[in-house]
């Protein structure tokens, strides 16, 4: 969920969805976004070259900032904007599935937890608990793939298969707001 492994070469048949690995690597792919690093660094890695803010849109990466419980950060891609606290994501390396780290889920619950409403806090789905976490974790914002003024850097092109044909709104709205 961490690190800047680089994602490996696969036939142009694959999909993102069968990666397996970090986020880093699997936000690249899947957003067209082109900043390596460690997922804490994106965000001023972004400065300059993507335009930022804090709020979400589809194909958009979110920059979870370093925390305790996040050292080296993690980055995952919105996949479908629920309504303006409720987002779904598509990311790698967060829950276990069948027991091993590494894997893509598509179309998870991210809920903004700020008391300002501006997604600095947010709170995950977790697939072990089948429902969002307990833990709050600090959100920098949003990188938009588009170039900043004169930034040379291309515009990105998120991957088509970030969503599903039918993701659970209802159960992403009740994980949301039914504690």
């Amino acid at each position: 969920m961490f690190g800047a492994a680089t994602l490996l070469a696969a036939p142009a048949s694959a999909s993102i969805l069968d990666y397996v690995g970090e986020c880093v690597p699997f936000a690249r792919a899947a957003s067209g976004i082109q900043i390596w690093g460690d997922a804490w660094t994106w965000w001023q890695q972004a400065a300059g070259k993507y335009q930022r803010g804090s709020h979400p849109e589809v194909g958009a990466v979110v920059a979870f900032a370093r925390s305790g419980a996040l050292p080296l950060g993690h980055v995952s891609v919105v996949s479908r904007v629920i309504e303006p606290r409720v987002v779904m994501v598509t990311h790698a390396n967060w829950s276990r599935i069948d027991g091993v780290r590494g894997g893509v889920e598509r179309d998870v619950t991210l809920h903004d937890v700020s008391a300002a409403g501006d997604w600095s806090a947010v709170r995950v789905w977790y697939r072990d608990t089948r429902g969002l976490g307990s833990t709050t974790y600090p959100v920098n914002g949003f990188i938009y793939g588009r170039p900043v003024g004169g930034a040379k850097v291309a515009a990105a092109r998120p991957a088509p298969e970030l969503t599903g044909n039918n993701p659970d709104y209802v159960g992403s709205l009740i994980d949301a707001y039914a504690r």
